[in-house]
């Protein structure tokens, strides 16, 4: 007897695990129904900066597998169909045609939930103006072109500094915006410590970037014709053009909120190794609406990154089509850059730490990214963290200019692993003068942790 898995949600999770299962098993085993509220499939949402900032030369370069390419792998994809309730008793979800305004039952033996997550947007006054622009899908991307085009002045405030706003931030430099960027925190990039977040300030700077911290947003004002004009803090105006917002993302979850299908302290849905809902054997959840093991910390994170919605759904989809597959959890690494500045951590930070009661120690050391006679050897900073007693890594951040971002990927294996940063020190890395020192920059930070923990006892 033929199966039906259903799909909700047509980007990066729901269609790998679709194809997995697909590539599994047949049409004669298993028919796959997938639904997508908007207009574009299995694309890159983490390249919109870059298209916007002219880095990426076009819309359909982000686009890994159209809606056609889908439907020719016997992939019944359903564009611009928004799910509204999910019946988990009775196994089936209701459809909503957005274009026909249709509504349909489709019944399901297996189900997918992919819905990604949403944007911050808080309810303040003027956020829903023409001119204010969220850059969570092609359609928000595309919409932000549009204004772009659309509007006679120059003048840009993006609200939030996270890997979003910084990297819109650069993307309205290089067309030629005037920036401002307003945070609500010390510094920006929050998910570094204050003293790293230091330095990605000054590089703002130096860019031509208006930086303001500790900015709590109160409105959007708007000027006759409707149109944004300004952004309100608690004592200033910043005149503006247009409004990007960055102030992070949320799970998507109301649909499975409703459902009664559990749900963590983020908001996102739980599942266990297999990516499979808790409690419930045929329902599956993956991508960005989910929460995730962190490794180094123990507990369940929200960590909305494209890489890992393709590893939950090549696990998804393994585990539908009849084979096995897990995923063990995260150890929350991220790079991004301004410019030519190049920012990455993983691990915990210094608060992270604190939080669940580790004790710790930091060092920061300055090194190049290849060695110092060679032409071309640029500065980079990197800060450890490691814990006092057993010497265990518990989080490395890097910020630097050309090579520095990447290497935080030797930390990301070592915390995987459960490595002292004793035991860093002894890794045996490629050296050769173009592309390292002697001794790599973070095993620079790794003897100097590993002094740090025996000194402290």
């Amino acid at each position: 007897m033929t199966e039906r898995l259903v799909v909700i949600g047509g980007d990066a999770a729901g269609m790998s695990a679709a194809s997995q299962a697909r590539r599994l098993k047949g049409p004669e085993e298993l028919e796959i129904v997938a639904f997508e509220r908007g207009h574009f499939s299995s694309y890159s949402a983490c390249g919109i900066p870059y298209w916007v900032g002219g880095d990426v030369a076009g819309r359909d370069e982000l686009i890994a597998r159209s809606p056609e390419e889908h439907r020719a792998r016997a992939i019944d994809l359903r564009m611009r169909t928004e799910v509204t309730e999910i019946d988990v008793p009775g196994r089936r979800v209701l459809a909503r045609d957005l274009e026909a305004g249709t509504e349909a039952w489709t019944g399901f033996d297996k189900l997918v939930i992919a819905t990604g997550a949403r944007p911050r947007r808080p309810a303040l006054p003027g956020i829903d103006a023409p001119g204010v622009h969220g850059v969570q899908t092609l359609d928000d991307g595309q919409a932000l072109l549009d204004s772009l085009e659309g509007t006679r002045g120059r003048r840009a405030v993006v609200v939030g500094a996270g890997y979003i706003g910084v990297e819109m931030a650069e993307a309205l430099l290089n067309r030629g915006y005037e920036v401002t960027l307003l945070h609500r925190g010390e510094q920006p990039m929050a998910t570094l410590d204050p003293d790293m977040g230091a330095l990605v300030h000054r590089a703002l700077d130096g860019l031509g970037i208006t930086t303001v911290a500790s900015a709590e947003v109160t409105k959007i004002l708007t000027g006759e014709d409707g149109r944004v004009r300004a952004v309100a803090t608690d004592d200033a105006e910043y005149p503006a053009d247009v409004v990007v917002l960055g102030m992070g993302v949320v799970p998507e979850t109301t649909l499975a909120g409703a459902a009664g299908l559990p749900l963590g302290v983020y908001g996102g849905l739980l599942t266990d190794l297999a990516m499979r809902v808790r409690g419930h054997e045929d329902i599956w959840a993956g991508g960005d609406c989910v929460e995730v093991l962190d490794l180094v910390a123990g507990r369940e994170r929200h960590v909305p990154l494209g890489t890992h919605a393709n590893k939950h759904g090549q696990v998804i989809g393994a585990n539908v089509g009849g084979d096995y597959a897990t995923f063990p959890g995260v150890v929350g690494t991220a790079v991004s850059k301004v410019c030519d500045l190049e920012i990455a951590r993983t691990g915990l930070r210094e608060k992270d730490a604190r939080e669940v009661g580790l004790r710790y120690v930091t060092v920061t050391v300055e090194s190049t990214s290849r060695a110092g006679y060679y032409p071309g050897a640029a500065p980079m900073t990197v800060k450890m963290l490691a814990e006092r007693r057993t010497g265990r890594l518990l989080g490395v951040q890097i910020v630097g200019r050309e090579g520095a971002g990447k290497r935080v990927d030797i930390a990301a294996v070592a915390l995987t692993a459960g490595m002292t940063v004793e035991a860093m020190t002894a890794l045996d890395l490629g050296y050769a003068p173009p592309f390292s020192p002697v001794w790599d920059p973070v095993l620079i930070a790794a003897r100097k942790a590993t002094a740090a923990v025996r000194a402290g006892g």
